[in-house]
């Protein structure tokens, strides 16, 4: 399992009976988790000081019970030990228990930080269902020059104030609120490509438009349209699945059967937050990845 066990600002400290509690900066939040099934004991004082509570409503949703919350804050996360290496993230409470980040991705951060890095050479890099730009910041800080594609207004414009926190204000990013499946049939149409693709798919989604987007009807023949831009000189191509509840090997085979080449290396793993309380892991998704050497 690839670990995201090397954050500083934020903490998954116990986990149970569908809910977790986590730390972020100096802040407590109680949240749901449909993979915590266990029922074990509450001994983590801060089950009973959260500063805001998400309870998940039976009959579907949910809502925020806020005590000591601002409304909005920020923490960071080092891709290195150098402080050039730093990015910033703007979080806030919002629909669906969401705070704007995804602490668990953080090991995909590093791993394409690391790719743009080995390459050795300008990357291009299409960042697609980008939400609050992660990911995007990440590939900015190792020099790629990238395209930050989402559906969501609000979520671009989240990700350009994690971008400015970040000191990327100057950085060669495009940022472009669109459904991603129609961007990359006019960008097949335009002739352009990229040497990295980056993909968080949801299991549901609507563009601007009202496009409607399953992924176990669209990621296959999604897939196929990416590799119609990836440049000949690919550098990678990453998918995560959280939501989805897609298994590593499935994003292996899709990876190996529509990207794989002689020249390339598939690899595909759970991805996980280590539990203070009780020294487990748990489980977060899953991410495959398919590179090639510099």
């Amino acid at each position: 399992m690839w670990l995201s066990d090397d954050w500083k600002e934020y903490q998954l400290l116990d986990c149970t009976d569908k809910e977790k509690l986590e730390r972020f900066g100096s802040y407590l939040l109680i949240r749901p988790d449909p993979q915590v099934i266990w029922k074990g004991e509450r001994c983590h004082p801060g089950w009973g000081k959260p500063d805001a509570h998400y309870f998940r409503s039976h009959l579907g949703g949910g809502e925020w019970r806020f005590f000591s919350l601002p409304q909005q804050w920020t923490i960071g996360y080092s891709l290195e030990e150098e402080s050039e290496s730093s990015l910033r993230f703007h979080l806030k409470p919002f629909r669906f228990k969401h705070t704007g980040l995804f602490p668990e991705q953080a090991t995909n951060w590093k791993k394409s930080y690391r790719m743009i890095k080995k390459a050795k050479r300008p990357i291009r890099l299409l960042n697609l269902f980008a939400y609050t730009g992660a990911a995007t910041l990440a590939a900015a800080k190792a020099g790629a020059m990238v395209t930050h594609v989402d559906a969501s207004k609000g979520m671009v414009g989240w990700a350009k104030e994690n971008a400015l926190e970040s000191g990327l204000g100057g950085a060669p990013i495009r940022w472009i609120v669109d459904d991603c499946f129609k961007f990359v049939e006019r960008e097949i149409r335009r002739g352009q490509t990229y040497d990295a693709i980056i993909l968080d798919p949801p299991s549901y989604g609507r563009g601007p438009g009202k496009e409607v987007w399953k992924i176990e009807d669209s990621l296959y023949s999604f897939l196929l349209l990416c590799k119609k831009i990836l440049s000949r000189r690919p550098c990678f191509v990453m998918i995560s699945s959280y939501t989805t509840g897609l298994q590593p090997g499935v994003l292996q085979y899709l990876l190996e059967d529509i990207f794989g080449s002689r020249d390339s290396r598939v690899v595909s793993d759970e991805v996980g937050l280590p539990v203070s309380e009780s020294r487990l892991v748990l489980p977060c998704g899953a991410t495959g990845i398919c590179s090639w050497e510099p």
